[in-house]
């Protein structure tokens, strides 16, 4: 059998974001104020932060999903606003339960009234390692399948901006280390941003990684990570950029 081709390169130079003055407020609360985050085009960046501090907002702003009390002036670095131009991948896998595998990643082409690219479809799932799995239903899967078939459809949209919120939290640690290397691997050359509560996550997959603290909340970008990702969690110094992120988020002095 003929190997699976990898994923097409976005067409163009990586497109940067660009966000400028975020204000979020909630409950009578501040989480936000004059808020500025730049995220370099084609890098895999990671934003750590405390819960309740504002991450998944933040990232819903940059996908467009804007609520009372959120706003910023957000657009690429091309000038052009992002709408169209981002894909989303949730904590939960948001997969449709009446709907297979292949129908689910397939699922937004056919809501927006485009004929759906089954072959390139069922190329994603032999990629995420689901060939087998194309029409199953998603509550014979494991949580971990049901992860790797949500990446799939989030890698269908194909996107230049992608955004993550914690997808892989709620997995076992084999199951999370292998898709975090998968979507590593798959997402090169997109503008790609996790938002994450684990420090060593966010060092072993981020060109860059973002620390969001205080409140007002600010946003301050780790210097000097070790080595290239993804890195080896055990790494010495690997290590003391986990404990530099702990005083960042005021977890050790």
């Amino acid at each position: 059998m003929s190997p699976v081709p990898v994923l097409p390169a976005i067409p163009g130079p990586p497109l940067a974001v660009n966000l400028r003055s975020a204000q979020l407020v909630y409950g009578g609360l501040t989480l936000f104020d004059g808020l500025d985050l730049d995220l370099t085009g084609g890098c895999f960046t990671c934003l750590l932060g405390s819960s309740g501090i504002g991450k998944s907002s933040l990232l819903r702003l940059l996908a467009g999903l804007t609520a009372i009390g959120v706003s910023g002036d957000l657009r690429g670095d091309d000038g052009l606003p992002l709408t169209g131009r981002v894909a989303w991948m949730a904590q939960q896998d948001l997969l449709l339960p009446w709907l297979n595998v292949l129908d689910n990643v397939t699922l937004g082409s056919r809501l927006r009234g485009e004929r759906p690219d089954r072959p390139r479809a069922l190329n994603l799932l032999a990629r995420v390692g689901l060939a087998d799995a194309a029409l199953a239903r998603p509550d014979t899967l494991s949580g971990g399948m049901r992860q790797r078939a949500a990446l799939a459809r989030t890698l269908m949209e194909d996107r230049p901006v992608v955004l993550m919120d914690e997808p892989f939290s709620g997995l076992d640690a084999l199951t999370r280390l292998r898709l975090q290397a998968l979507a590593a691997e798959l997402l090169i050359g997109r503008t790609v941003l996790l938002v994450t509560h684990d420090p060593l996550e966010a060092l072993r997959l981020g060109g860059h990684i973002l620390v969001m603290s205080g409140r007002p909340a600010i946003v301050q970008t780790l210097p000097d990570l070790p080595g290239a990702p993804p890195r080896d969690p055990g790494d010495p110094a690997v290590q003391a950029a986990y404990r530099a992120i702990l005083r960042l988020l005021e977890v050790v002095t």
